[in-house]
């Protein structure tokens, strides 16, 4: 039994081989043509060019979702150091893998002003998604909101958004006496 496992691993790793590099040939015809092909050029072709590529993985920074909902209903999130409700909105945000704009009011005057345009007041945490809003925090609603804006219900495996704007840099602590 184990010998057959070993034999058909080896197996495996040979036959799929071909798979994990694949060759390339650039070269220019008779005509002037550009041409590419996995098979060699013809034998009276001079400068044809072999390209060695290992896989087909594309990566990206964002999955299309997640691209689509952040242009057409971008997030903000005015948050501050007020404890266990902010903490908890940074987190589900984190969570779904949403790209988001995090505005301190307590840090930034310009945040502070457009807070307290947005409410009539300046209580944290407030989500801003497209044009809606929601002022404080309760995870049922954040999340159809956030549904309700098409993005993913939750981060691609090994994957954090990276913020829109950074987050505005919390005071540093006074230095104990």
């Amino acid at each position: 039994m184990k010998a057959g496992l070993i034999v058909m691993a080896v197996w495996l790793a040979v036959a799929s081989s071909p798979l994990a590099a694949a060759q390339l040939y650039l070269w220019k015809d008779a005509q002037g043509r550009t041409m590419y092909s996995d098979q060699p050029p013809p034998a009276g072709i001079r400068n044809a060019q072999q390209k060695s590529f290992k896989g087909s993985i594309i990566e990206v920074g964002e999955s299309y979702a997640v691209k689509t909902a952040r242009e057409k209903n971008p997030i903000t999130l005015y948050a501050s150091a007020c404890g266990i409700p902010c903490d908890q909105a940074r987190q589900l945000l984190n969570e779904r893998g949403v790209p988001f704009s995090n505005k301190d009011p307590q840090a930034n005057p310009e945040a502070q002003a457009e807070l307290k345009k947005l409410t009539g007041r300046l209580s944290v945490p407030v989500l801003v998604v497209g044009s809606d809003k929601i002022d404080g925090f309760e995870t049922g609603q954040w999340q159809a909101m956030i549904d309700r804006a098409g993005y993913p219900k939750s981060a691609l495996p090994g994957r954090k958004p990276t913020p829109a704007v950074p987050p505005a840099s919390a005071p540093a602590p006074a230095p104990a006496p």
